[in-house]
């Protein structure tokens, strides 16, 4: 792991590995019954969160945020989500800005956008938000250090995968696991490349 900062990639993803359905929606998600808050009052992800200090995704994750949540009439959904953690966008497109959020259009080789990921979180970690193209590029550089698979109880029968890579089992170590309501959390390790 480089420094205190850790690079992990949370999400949520069906039984059979989709992390959106055949649409590249997440409509299904949120169909599931919430999860339960901790002792603390705190919703999972909440708590994540605030330990983030940068982040990244992908442009099909991007157009169905900005999409979904109608961003381009309603900005202040996304600072009310992320606040003013500056975000990456990765993208071969030409995409739509939110006005005041501080959203870096990118593309190409991930290691020099997360070097400026890493200086902008500070000591804090760098949420890699997805998809699992994106995830899996920062895999094969070398620079994911954690995966965080919040299991919802739905089957997709197709979409988009979790994470289109081989990774075997010996550069992932099962760290925790936990459930959370009608959510099974699994936690990995990731190490670097041989």
């Amino acid at each position: 792991m480089r420094g205190m900062t850790k690079t992990q990639y949370y999400t949520a993803t069906s039984i059979d590995g989709f992390i959106a359905d055949s649409r590249n929606s997440l409509d299904w998600l949120f169909e599931t019954e919430g999860e339960r808050a901790d002792d603390t009052g705190t919703d999972p992800f909440s708590a994540f969160f605030t330990q983030v200090g940068a982040f990244a995704m992908g442009a099909t994750t991007y157009e169905w945020v900005f999409d979904h949540d109608k961003l381009g009439d309603n900005p202040e959904k996304w600072s009310s989500y992320y606040g003013d953690v500056p975000s990456w966008v990765f993208t071969h497109r030409s995409l739509p800005p939110i006005p005041g959020a501080t959203v870096n259009f990118v593309e190409g080789d991930v290691r020099p956008v997360h070097e400026a990921m890493r200086a902008a979180a500070a000591d804090k970690n760098i949420w890699i938000v997805g998809g699992g193209e994106l995830a899996g590029a920062f895999a094969d550089a070398g620079l994911l250090d954690e995966i965080i698979l919040g299991v919802a109880p739905v089957t997709l029968g197709g979409g988009a995968p979790l994470l289109p890579r081989r990774l075997t089992s010996s550069r992932l170590t099962l760290t925790g696991m936990e459930q959370r309501g009608p959510f099974a959390y699994l936690t990995y390790a990731v190490a670097a490349p041989a």
